[in-house]
C-alpha cells in the first residue's frame, strides 16, 4: 500500500491537493459566513414572532438512553494488508459507531478496539456482484475479464460490504443468512443515524451550513438534491471537496495505474481513501477556525439585530416586494407549466409508503405493549414490570423490531419525476421518513412510560394494573395519531419543496439570476450581514409554489386512506399536567421495579443494595438486541405453559376486549381518521387501536451482561490500527446533542 501511495501521491501532488482543497474551502466558507448572519437573524425573528405550529401531544425524551449496546456479535472481516479474513468481536453502542475488537477477550480486558467506523455516506451491499459493479463504475475502463480473479473473494455466501465513493471500504462475512439479515438491519440503522449528523436543535449553525452548501453548489450550476449531504459538517465538506477534486484526480491518475484490472481498482480505492483523509483533516481545521471566529462575533451581531429588528424586517420586506414584482410573472408561468401538474403525483408517491410506515410503527407499539401486558399479568403483576419496561423503553433503538416499519419506505419511487426534477436519489427522503418514524416511536414509548410510572404510584392490584396499562395505551395511541399526522404533513411539505425549488431556480436562472445584483443597492450597509439578495430571491420563488403545495397536502388530508388530520382540526393539549411529569429524573425501571419479591399487587422496591452491587449495575452493559432470538414467556397468540387461575390468557383477552368496547364506542357517523368529518375546534378523537399483527415479533430475553462499561465510538476513525502494548487510550465521546458519532480521519 505504501508503494502505491508514495508513487502516485508524491510531495508535489500532495501539495497540489492541499492547494486545491484550500481554494474550494475558502470559496465555500465565504458562503458560510454570509449565511451565518442570515440564519442568526431568522432564528431571532422566529423567537420573537413565533409560529402557529401544532403543539405536540407526545412527550420527548430529554435524557437519552446512553450506555446501551444496540447489538454485539462476531463478524469475519477482510484484512487488506495481508489479504486474509479474521474473526472480529463487534458491537454497536448507543451512538451507532461500529466498534471492532480483536476478539471478545480483548473487549473484556479493555484492550483498545481495532477500528471505530462512522458509516455516514456509506452504502451497505449484500453481494460481491453489487460491489464489483460500483467499483467498476468508479474507475471506468477496468472491467475484469470473465474468469479472472475478482477484487474480493468471500469465504461464505453471506457478505456485507460498506461502500463509500471516496473513503475506504469495509468487507464482512457472516456464517448464515439469518446473521446476514440481522447485521444488515443493524448496519442500515447505523448508516441512517450517522447520516443525520447535523443536530436539529442547531438553529443557527445548522441552517447556515446547509444553505451555504446549496448556494455553493448552485454557483457551480449544480441544482437538485445531493446524496452526499450526510454526516457531520466536516464529513459533508470533505464530500463537497471530493465532488470537485475526485474527477480531476481520476482523470490524471487512472491512466498511470499498473497491473490487472482488479489490481488497478484496488490501487484507486487506496489512493482515493488517502486523499479523502487529507481533505478531511484540512476541512476540519478550516471549518473549526471559521466557526470559532463567527461564534466570537455572534454577541455583537445579536445586539445589532435586537436594536434594529424592526428596521431590518422593513428593509427586507421592501427588498422582497421589489424582487417579487420582477420575478413573479416569470415564476408563476414556470410553476403553472412545469411544476403544478406534477405535485399530486409526487405527493402520492411519497404518501403511500410513508403512511404505511407510520401505521406499522403504531401496530408494533400496540403489539409490544399488549404482549407486555399479557406477560406482566401472567407472571405476578408488577414484579416483572421493570424487566419488560426496560426492554420497551429501548424499542425505538431496536433495529430488528423497527425493521418492518423502515421497510415500508423501500418501495418509494419517483419514476419519470426523478429525472424531470433532477433528484439524484430517493434515499434522502427514505431516511428522513425513517428517522421521523424512530422519533415518533420513542416519543410514544416515553409518554407511555411516564403515564404508567405515575399510575404505579397508586399501588394498583394485578387486575387494576391490566386495565391501567390498556387505558394508557389507548390514550397514547390517540396522541400518536395526532402527532404522526402533523409530522407526516410537515415531511411532505419539506420534501415537495426540496424537489421543486431547485428545479424552479434552475429554470429561472438564465433570465433572472443576472438581474439580481441590481437589487443590492436596496439594502442598507448596516443590514447587509442579515439580508442577502440571493436568499430573498429564493424566498420569493418558494412563495410562488408554496400555495400549491399546501393545497395539495390539504386535499390529501381528506383522503381517509392516508390517516391525516385536517389542518383545521386542532387537538389542544388535553393533558396540561402531562409535560410537567417529564421534568423529573429519568425512570430507572430496573432499579425501581426490578425486584423478585414483594406483594403481587404492588410494585416491588428492592432493598438497599451493597455499594459494590450498585457499582456493578452502573457499569453493566445492557444490550438492546441479543444474538438469541427467544420469545417472551407469554406472547399474544400463544398459550402460557402453566397459567395460574384466574389470570389465564383467555380471561385476560376477554378483559382487554371489554375495556376496548367500554372505552372506544363505535362512531355514530362517518369518520375522518377517527374524527367527525365536519370541521370542529374540539379535540380530535384518534382511531381505535388496531389489532396486533398476525405474526408477532419476538422479543429476545436479556443476555449475559458484561461488568464493563461499553467503549464509546471515538471521533477517530482508526481503520485497522494495531493496538498499542501500553494502557488503553482514552476514547472520545460525542456530545449529547450530536446525532451521530463524529468521525475524524
Amino acid at each position: 500500500m505504501g508503494d502505491v501511495l508514495s508513487t502516485h501521491l508524491d510531495d508535489a501532488r500532495r501539495q497540489h491537493i492541499t492547494e486545491k482543497t484550500g481554494k474550494i474551502l475558502t470559496e465555500f466558507l465565504r458562503f458560510y459566513e454570509d449565511q451565518y448572519g442570515v440564519a442568526l437573524f431568522n432564528s431571532m425573528r422566529h423567537e420573537i414572532e413565533g409560529t402557529g405550529a401544532p403543539q405536540a401531544q407526545l412527550l420527548w425524551r430529554k435524557v437519552p438512553l446512553d450506555e446501551r449496546i444496540i447489538f454485539s456479535g462476531n463478524l469475519f472481516q477482510y484484512q487488506e494488508d495481508n489479504k486474509k479474513w479474521r474473526n472480529r468481536f463487534s458491537l454497536v453502542p448507543h451512538n451507532y459507531g461500529l466498534v471492532l475488537y480483536e476478539n471478545k477477550v480483548a473487549y473484556e480486558r479493555q484492550v483498545p478496539p481495532r477500528a471505530v467506523i462512522n458509516s455516514a455516506g456509506y452504502k451497505i451491499l449484500t453481494s460481491v456482484d453489487q460491489y464489483l459493479e460500483l467499483v467498476g463504475n468508479s474507475l471506468p475502463g477496468t472491467t475484469s475479464k470473465s474468469g479472472s480473479a475478482p477484487i474480493l473473494k468471500c469465504p461464505t455466501q453471506f457478505p456485507l460490504i460498506l461502500w463509500h465513493p471516496s473513503a475506504r471500504h469495509y468487507y464482512f462475512c457472516m456464517m448464515t443468512e439469518a446473521e446476514q439479515d440481522k447485521w444488515h438491519a443493524v448496519l442500515q440503522d447505523c448508516i441512517r443515524h450517522c447520516n443525520n449528523g447535523i443536530p436539529e436543535n442547531s438553529k443557527v449553525e445548522g441552517p447556515a451550513f446547509t444553505d451555504a452548501i446549496r448556494m455553493y453548489r448552485q454557483s457551480k450550476e449544480l441544482y437538485g438534491t445531493w446524496e452526499m449531504l450526510c454526516g457531520n459538517e466536516v464529513q459533508i465538506l470533505s464530500n463537497l471537496v471530493m465532488e470537485e477534486l475526485g474527477p480531476e484526480l481520476k482523470a490524471e491518475l487512472a491512466p498511470r495505474l499498473k497491473g490487472k484490472p482488479q489490481e488497478r481498482q484496488r490501487q484507486w480505492i487506496q489512493i482515493s481513501d488517502a486523499v479523502y483523509r487529507m481533505v478531511y483533516e484540512q476541512a476540519k481545521a478550516r471549518f473549526e477556525a471559521v466557526l470559532s471566529k463567527l461564534q466570537l462575533a455572534r454577541p455583537a451581531m445579536e445586539a445589532a439585530i435586537r436594536t434594529d429588528m424592526d428596521q431590518i424586517i422593513t428593509s427586507k420586506e421592501h427588498l422582497a416586494s421589489k424582487i417579487r414584482a420582477f420575478i413573479l410573472p416569470k415564476a408563476e408561468v414556470c410553476v403553472r407549466n412545469h411544476v403544478q401538474p406534477y405535485i399530486p403525483s409526487i405527493l402520492e408517491a411519497l404518501m403511500v409508503p410513508t403512511s404505511q410506515g407510520f401505521t406499522e410503527v403504531r401496530d408494533v407499539f400496540f403489539k409490544e405493549v399488549t404482549d407486555m401486558n399479557l406477560n406482566v399479568i401472567n407472571e405476578g403483576g408488577a414484579d416483572k414490570l421493570g424487566e419488560y419496561m426496560e426492554k420497551l423503553s429501548q424499542l425505538a433503538s431496536h433495529p430488528l423490531k423497527m425493521q418492518s416499519c423502515y421497510e415500508k419506505m423501500e418501495p418509494l419511487r419517483l419514476d419519470g419525476l426523478q429525472q424531470r426534477f433532477d433528484v439524484s436519489s430517493t434515499a434522502v427522503f427514505k431516511q428522513r421518513a425513517q428517522i421521523h418514524m424512530r422519533e415518533q416511536m420513542d416519543n410514544a414509548v416515553y409518554t407511555f412510560e411516564t403515564l404508567l410510572h405515575q399510575e404505579l404510584g397508586k399501588g394498583p392490584t394485578k387486575e387494576e394494573l391490566c386495565k391501567s396499562i390498556q387505558r394508557i395505551l389507548e390514550r397514547v395511541l390517540k396522541k400518536y395519531d395526532y402527532d404522526s399526522s402533523s409530522v407526516r404533513k410537515r415531511f411532505f411539505r419539506e420534501a415537495l419543496l426540496q424537489i421543486t425549488i431547485p428545479f424552479l431556480l434552475k429554470k429561472l436562472a438564465p433570465t433572472c439570476k443576472s438581474e439580481l445584483p441590481r437589487f443590492q443597492e436596496l439594502i442598507f450597509e448596516d443590514f447587509a450581514r442579515f439580508i442577502l439578495v440571493e436568499n430573498t430571491y429564493e424566498e420569493v420563488v418558494l412563495q410562488t409554489v408554496m400555495k400549491d403545495i399546501l393545497q395539495a397536502v390539504k386535499e390529501a388530508a381528506v383522503q381517509r386512506k392516508h390517516n391525516l388530520y385536517r389542518d383545521s382540526m386542532v387537538m389542544h393539549n388535553s393533558d396540561p399536567n402531562l409535560h410537567l411529569l417529564a421534568e423529573g429524573a429519568p425512570i430507572d425501571w430496573g432499579e425501581e421495579y426490578g425486584g423478585s419479591g414483594g406483594d403481587s399487587g404492588s410494585p416491588s422496591v428492592p432493598e438497599a443494595a451493597p455499594l459494590s452491587e450498585k457499582r456493578r449495575r452502573a457499569k453493566q452493559v445492557v444490550s438492546v438486541v441479543q444474538d438469541e432470538e427467544a420469545g417472551l414467556p407469554f406472547e399474544a397468540g400463544s398459550e402460557p405453559l402453566s397459567p395460574a387461575s384466574p389470570d389465564s390468557v383467555t380471561e385476560l383477552r376477554g378483559l382487554l376486549a371489554r375495556d376496548l368496547q367500554a372505552e372506544s364506542p363505535p362512531p355514530a357517523g362517518p369518520l375522518l381518521n377517527g374524527a367527525p368529518s365536519q370541521e370542529s375546534p374540539q379535540p380530535v378523537a384518534a382511531p381505535e387501536a388496531s389489532s396486533p399483527p398476525a405474526s408477532p415479533l419476538r422479543q429476545p430475553p436479556p443476555g449475559k451482561a458484561a461488568d464493563l462499561e461499553p467503549p464509546k465510538p471515538s471521533d477517530q476513525e482508526t481503520g485497522e490500527q494495531v493496538s498499542s502494548p501500553g494502557g488503553r487510550p482514552p476514547i472520545h465521546t460525542t456530545t449529547e446533542d450530536s446525532a451521530g458519532v463524529q468521525t475524524e480521519f
